[in-house]
């Protein structure tokens, strides 16, 4: 029985932990708060990662309280012209046969992959805010410490201090907040409730709204909404008055407008800046990175909570395969080639709806978005947002 730290409490973490301990390891994570609890708003987890999170024991509650989205679907502002349309091609079923985006609030996905952790035997301590590692122990503030462990995971985020990744700041960010899905939007006209909507103002301006279910215990559907913003113009933007902002909203998309009915503080708004980057060996001496630990883009094609489902699944079957040398080696030669093509994808369609560029919005309008309707490109598209246009798990496969 191998004994193996986790730092950090969030996706990534809690699906390793609830495999591993599922497995016979014992698991201890450990986060700094002192109650379990997520950050952020909604997200959607693609078909690949609901299948991660079938094998972790948590697929069916978590489409319990998610909400199935089958489209992603954008218009321009000013002409009405729509500039993004995908599908989910429901011809290819990947390992789990799910054929649509989850949307989910962080909460709810969080509440059942902790509950999946705690199923599996997986040991949790709150209070825990790590710092660094001295060989096989994980040191924390305070000066405490704890191990040995025979493998480190670094699942702490994009703030990580186990990890080395230096990233790249990117020029856009958004602002978040979740609100009850509307009533007059189930009417005629509304925004339909199985798609990601949006609108842009070339791609200095999008806004967007994303069905995501409901909380635990609670039946009212939530929406996710967001802003995009210039990295630098969060605090001019709580400096200015909310109406402000809710009139341009509006001005852009009148369809918005309903959902900015429960925003009255600017701290219902959450900033989400966003970088890139990759580590070049993201497992070595002990310790694996997962996540934003270990590799760090634009939200822009939906991949985030994907992509730590994948790197804990991955980890998770090499360490069943392999001794842990090898299966470091493993994971890493697994993981390699699906990373690089979606940081790729990300870094080329990021700037296409977020950038102060006035070329690359037109190229996207005029030229790319009639291309994406010639067959085949439909089904690469869709290929991409699922996850799955690579294998994601490499020589590993899926067990």
């Amino acid at each position: 029985m191998r004994v193996i730290g986790v730092a950090g409490a969030g996706i990534g973490g809690l699906a390793f932990a609830a495999l591993a301990a599922r497995s016979g390891d014992r698991v201890v994570v450990f986060d700094q708060f002192e109650t379990p609890r997520p950050v952020g708003s909604g997200l959607v987890i693609q078909p690949v990662g609901q299948a991660v999170l079938d094998a972790v024991g948590a697929g069916d509650t978590t489409r319990a309280l998610g909400q199935p989205i089958t489209r992603m679907i954008g218009h321009d502002a000013h002409s009405g012209r729509r500039v993004l349309d995908v599908v989910y091609d429901r011809r290819v079923d990947p390992p789990g046969g799910a054929r649509f985006g989850l949307g989910i609030h962080r909460a709810s996905l969080f509440d059942c992959l902790l509950s999946a952790a705690r199923a599996a035997g997986a040991e949790l301590r709150t209070g825990h805010c790590v710092t660094g590692r001295a060989g096989r122990m994980l040191r924390f503030a305070g000066g405490a410490q704890d191990g040995p462990f025979d493998l480190i995971v670094d699942a702490a985020g994009a703030a990580s201090p186990l990890s080395p990744l230096t990233a790249r700041t990117l020029g856009y960010g958004a602002i978040w907040g979740t609100v009850p899905w509307p009533d007059p939007t189930a009417g005629d006209g509304g925004l339909p409730g199985d798609a990601l909507t949006q609108r842009y103002r070339a791609a200095r301006n999008m806004v967007g709204a994303l069905p995501i279910g409901r909380m635990p215990g609670d039946a009212t559907p939530l929406a996710a909404i967001f802003w995009s913003l210039p990295a630098g113009a969060h605090d001019a933007w709580c400096n200015a008055p909310l109406e402000q902002w809710k009139t341009e909203a509006t001005a852009l998309w009148p369809a918005f407008a309903p959902f900015l009915g429960s925003i009255r503080r600017h701290d219902q708004m959450t900033m989400a800046r966003y970088t890139h980057g990759t580590l070049r060996n993201p497992a070595s001496g002990g310790m694996a990175h997962i996540g934003d630990a270990a590799h760090r883009a634009s939200p822009q094609l939906g991949q985030g909570a994907n992509m730590a489902l994948l790197d804990a699944y991955a980890l998770w079957s090499a360490l069943a395969r392999h001794s842990l040398d090898d299966a470091l080696r493993a994971y890493v030669k697994g993981r390699r080639w699906h990373v690089a093509a979606y940081q790729a994808l990300s870094a080329v369609f990021t700037p296409q709806y977020q950038s102060d560029s006035r070329v690359l919005p037109w190229l996207r309008d005029r030229v790319l978005m009639p291309v994406s309707k010639i067959p085949p490109v439909p089904r690469v598209l869709s290929r991409i947002v699922c996850g799955d246009l690579l294998p994601p798990y490499g020589s590993i496969g899926m067990r």
